[in-house]
């Protein structure tokens, strides 16, 4: 049998997760990283095998756009700051990802889009029109959401005679995050509470449509109308001063938050998901242990708890390399974890 070339690979932006999954496509048979875009000075002309502490790769990363999408790939794992750290919303992404698409290359994403439908009509055009023109096919996806929160409380409602409603829980730790700008900037921990309260609005919108997105496709795949997705939050303060990776959390500082997300169907909620981010889950006693939970009320009753991820970004960054192959393969469009074959580890595993 002729043997498949390898699917050629561009990643787009390599912090924290980007890192992950550079490393991840440098090491798979199968993969050949053609190109790397980056938004650091620092980085720009290296090359893409030493910044991440493997042997040369002969790919040198670049700032320039153009270049990269004038590159001849067969996929791209855009993987940038959500729009919104840059005081966006996901309208900037879509046009990236519309150029990309539009451009030749499939687009998987861990900035959204898990589940365009819930941006309107107008987004879903855009994404299309751009997928006809390339050729190409787009898929969001994550750890959180991109399975916990959709791909895998569907899959236990495979076992349900009856679902009454869906809860997903998701605890993390960042103590051991490496980036400020996501820690500070963006998720906020470190401020004081004023600076919390105004600083955070920009992210609020942006979680709410992310999880949004997770919301709405659990409850359409089971054929069920959501009135509304409604969103609470609430912060906690530091008691003392410890560190982090990402810098000194000062006693009375934001330490931890807690973010409600529920769809509801005439006021009751359907399908609730709660996540809880703690600066260190040892230090930050109230509101669950790190940990993700599944749990399904009805006919049977269940719950599934996955008591660790040890590295929550490898895990998001092996999501989208392993979905790879499956996203070359399938025909042009928008495509969500309903109809892409389940992506596994397969080429991954190592037996001494």
């Amino acid at each position: 049998m002729p043997v498949k070339p390898p699917l050629r690979v561009v990643q787009w932006a390599t912090g924290a997760v980007g890192r992950y999954s550079l490393r991840n496509v440098l090491a798979r048979e199968g993969l050949s990283l053609v190109g790397v875009l980056v938004y650091d000075p620092d980085k720009v002309g290296r090359d893409a095998g030493e910044m991440v502490g493997r042997r040369a790769a002969g790919v040198t990363c670049t700032d320039d756009v153009e270049r990269i999408l004038a590159t001849e790939a067969d996929c791209v794992l855009h993987m940038p700051l959500p729009a919104s750290y840059f005081g966006g919303d996901h309208t900037s992404d879509l046009e990236t990802i519309c150029s990309l698409l539009a451009s030749g290359k499939n687009v998987i994403t861990t900035t959204g889009f898990v589940y365009p439908k819930s941006y309107g009509p107008g987004a879903v055009a855009r994404l299309e029109a751009a997928c006809r023109r390339g050729g190409t096919s787009l898929h969001g996806t994550g750890i959180n959401p991109g399975f916990m929160s959709d791909y895998l409380p569907l899959a236990l409602t495979g076992l349900s005679g009856r679902v009454d409603h869906l809860y997903v829980r998701e605890s993390s730790d960042f103590r051991g995050h490496p980036s400020r700008q996501i820690v500070v900037d963006l998720v906020g921990f470190t401020r004081s509470a004023k600076d919390y309260t105004a600083a955070v609005r920009p992210y609020r919108a942006y979680q709410r449509a992310l999880f949004a997105e997770s919301v709405q496709l659990v409850a359409d795949a089971l054929d069920v109308r959501l009135d509304e997705v409604e969103e609470t939050d609430e912060f906690e303060l530091a008691r003392e001063e410890f560190e982090i990776s990402a810098g000194l959390v000062r006693a009375g500082t934001v330490c931890a938050s807690r973010w409600v997300f529920s769809g509801l169907v005439r006021g009751r909620p359907f399908m609730t998901i709660e996540c809880v981010y703690k600066a260190d889950a040892t230090k930050v006693r109230r509101w669950p242990d790190p940990g993700f939970t599944v749990h399904i009320e009805g006919l049977p009753q269940m719950t599934v708890t996955v008591d660790e991820v040890s590295h929550g970004l490898a895990a998001a960054a092996a999501r989208a390399v392993n979905t790879i192959p499956a996203l070359c393969a399938a025909p042009p469009g928008i495509h969500t974890l309903l109809d892409l074959p389940l992506s596994t580890g397969r080429g991954t595993v190592r037996l001494s």
